[in-house]
């Protein structure tokens, strides 16, 4: 339920409706829009609850929410929450380029693919230490040697890492060497792992799984928002339909749809929408073009050699081309006084 309070209202007014929702066993967040205070509690309350809140001093209207995910959608804040990765701001206007290969496979490739990212363009590393595979006879990555190479090209470069978790044990060692957590497709819907999240201390990239619908993306947001972390993006990167053509189906309209339902930043992955290396910048734009707040794309120095997914990785100048014409779209679609490319502090 969310409380709209009167313009003007006063801290005892506020402490009343946070009062009440105590009593009732229920969170309570005050939230602050501009002018407008509201205080919201994301869970289950009865019309007489909904009632005597409405009768209280300072109190201007008070209603249910009217979906399942409430922390998450617009309902709950009407601005754009922006997330801080290690001083790269996403979802503030401009559009955040996080690159690098599928996973970490040694540290000389690593500390390659790094330099050449930043010279590229990128705001942000890439790299699976753990990697969930179709095959269990695929390359699963380094693991905790993988997130100790990620570590130290953050430091020699300067670039915020975002990887993969798994499982809610392995938490708090990746959240000791990432910037960013990533919830893969496979673990979207993974609650105890989204719950752990909510305690990890850093900011998490939540991928839609692979044949989930938008509510459902954000109700696998809202368990991590309701266990204490806010600091969410949410990431289309395809759903697997009849087509063969490519890798999945990039659903460029779920970027429109997810900023209106929701306030949270939302990027696009392009490179498992399409599973293949030339139709990856056409998505990337279309992304873009949609109003998305970033991108999530897989670069390699040597695509060929990869150990996984080298047929949709982009080469260091492919990559580069594709920087330079997110350049060109962003800056044709923003509105006039946005940032653009870019998301640092």
């Amino acid at each position: 339920m969310k409380a709209v309070m009167k313009p003007g209202t006063g801290l005892k007014e506020i402490g009343m409706v946070l009062a009440a929702a105590e009593l009732e066993g229920l969170s309570a967040y005050v939230v602050r829009d501009g002018d407008s205070v509201a205080v919201c509690m994301p869970g289950a309350c009865g019309a007489e609850f909904e009632s005597r809140i409405s009768r209280l001093p300072g109190v201007e209207s008070a209603a249910a929410f009217a979906r399942g995910f409430k922390i998450v959608s617009r309902e709950f804040r009407s601005g754009n929450t922006v997330v801080n990765v290690s001083g790269v701001r996403i979802g503030d206007g401009g559009t955040v380029i996080i690159a690098g290969p599928c996973a970490v496979e040694s540290r000389e490739q690593l500390m390659r693919s790094a330099e050449l990212m930043r010279e590229c363009g990128a705001h942000m590393l890439r790299g699976g230490a753990y990697k969930p595979r179709s095959s269990p006879y695929s390359f699963q990555g380094l693991k905790e040697e993988g997130l100790r190479i990620l570590s130290e090209a953050r430091e020699r470069f300067g670039m915020p890492i975002v990887t993969e978790v798994m499982s809610p044990s392995d938490v708090p060692i990746v959240a000791e060497h990432a910037d960013m957590l990533q919830v893969g497709s496979r673990n979207m819907q993974n609650t105890a792992l989204l719950e752990a999240l909510g305690s990890a201390g850093r900011p998490v990239l939540l991928k839609r799984g692979m044949m989930s619908t938008v509510e459902e993306l954000l109700l696998a947001a809202e368990y991590i928002a309701s266990a204490g972390n806010r600091s969410i993006v949410l990431c289309e990167r395809g759903i697997r339909t009849f087509e063969h053509v490519t890798r999945n189906t990039l659903d460029v309209a779920a970027v429109a749809v997810l900023k209106d339902l929701s306030h949270l930043p939302v990027i696009v992955d392009p490179s498992h929408a399409t599973g293949r290396r030339k139709y990856v910048k056409a998505a990337a734009l279309a992304g873009v073009a949609a109003g998305a707040d970033g991108l999530l794309v897989e670069a390699h120095p040597s695509p060929e050699d990869a150990l996984c997914d080298g047929e949709q990785s982009l080469s260091p100048p492919e990559f580069a081309d594709l920087c330079a014409s997110v350049q060109r779209v962003a800056e044709a679609v923003r509105p006039a006084g946005s940032r653009g490319v870019g998301g640092e502090l």
